[in-house]
């Protein structure tokens, strides 16, 4: 099993739960969102526990329970303090790390 560092465990589980919180404030069930969502009831457990699922179903999910423009919105880099600093610079094709030689 690989192993994920703490922070991001964190991040998971308080997830989940954001997503279990949105579900049960809808009124919605679990099955629903998951037939809704086209994912397992296991899956939508999985999410909402904080263990790892793939993106396209928690995608799926967030948009099921209206949440997906929020996280597009989060995971713009313009949005950030940097983002917008260098937001009139030209973004690099490749970004390449110099080679030191021993």
């Amino acid at each position: 099993m690989r192993y994920t560092p703490t922070p991001i465990r964190r991040g998971m589980r308080t997830i989940g739960e954001n997503i279990r919180n949105q579900r049960k404030l809808l009124g919605l069930t679990m099955k629903m969102v998951a037939d809704r969502s086209r994912i397992s009831e296991t899956t939508l457990r999985n999410l909402e526990n904080g263990q790892g699922v793939g993106l396209d179903a928690t995608l799926s999910v967030l948009h099921v329970l209206g949440m997906l423009d929020y996280v597009v919105t989060a995971t713009d880099p313009y949005e950030t303090d940097v983002g917008r600093l260098r937001a009139m610079e030209q973004l690099p094709e490749r970004v390449r790390v110099a080679k030191f030689e021993d």
